[in-house]
């Protein structure tokens, strides 16, 4: 992506930079969804998913937790039904 109104091009950000942009983003992001305009959450959404393709792209072999996984979310859900019906 180009450069826009919504900062350098996430491919421009050094790692460091990276990082902090994303966080500052997802910690606005509830705010930006009850109460900014429509305008601002297009933007906030495009500015957000730059970054995290971004990150995933310099990091695809990121770890991942096994409960942040489908697999591991059913297994837990599964776990779970098993021991209310008990």
């Amino acid at each position: 992506m180009t450069e826009h109104d919504g900062g350098p091009s996430a491919r421009k950000l050094e790692e460091g930079r990276l990082l902090k942009e994303l966080e500052a983003i997802h910690r606005t992001r509830h705010e930006t969804l009850l109460h900014g305009s429509d305008d601002a959450l297009v933007t906030h959404t495009k500015r957000m998913n730059e970054l995290e393709h971004e990150y995933v792209r310099r990091h695809p072999q990121r770890a991942q937790t096994a409960s942040r996984t489908r697999s591991g979310a059913r297994a837990r859900t599964e776990g779970e039904h098993k021991e209310q019906s008990m």
